[in-house]
């Protein structure tokens, strides 16, 4: 098991498996909020699911829409089970808040290259420091 600190965390402790990419994240403008897929052709994760994997991205984008669009994901339960980034904006950090979504980041390394895509992962928001844990590495098959 390998773990990496993080700056700052909010929410639960929860788990599951790492949707990563080097590429941003915008409520607004990346997703299909109804389908619960990347939506963006020019997104690294266009056609994925978002719904119930810990998202792990390179930082938040977006402004006030942004916010009230994960309060709106997470009054129909199509959320990721927690927000990863190397970097967050505060607006982001008041969606998640709002959304009471597990968001963490500030990492010493860059989260998106030290995490595979599809790794079971703990996200522990509630350590303190806060962590991450690569518990297996990603799903083969």
């Amino acid at each position: 098991m390998t773990a990496y600190r993080a700056a700052a965390a909010m929410g639960r402790t929860v788990r599951g498996r790492a949707l990563v990419a080097s590429d941003g994240f915008s409520a607004r403008y990346d997703l299909d909020r109804i389908a619960g897929i990347f939506s963006r052709p020019q997104h690294e994760l266009a056609g994925r699911s978002y719904v119930g994997v810990v998202l792990i991205l390179d930082r938040a984008k977006g402004g006030v829409a942004t916010a009230w669009m994960l309060h709106e994901m997470a009054a129909r339960g199509i959320v990721p089970a927690a927000l990863v980034f190397n970097t967050v904006n505060p607006i982001m950090a008041q969606g998640a808040a709002l959304a009471d979504a597990t968001m963490m980041s500030g990492f010493e390394v860059d989260i998106t290259r030290a995490v595979p895509d599809g790794a079971l992962v703990e996200v522990d928001a509630e350590a303190v420091p806060p962590v991450l844990r690569v518990i297996s590495g990603a799903e083969t098959g």
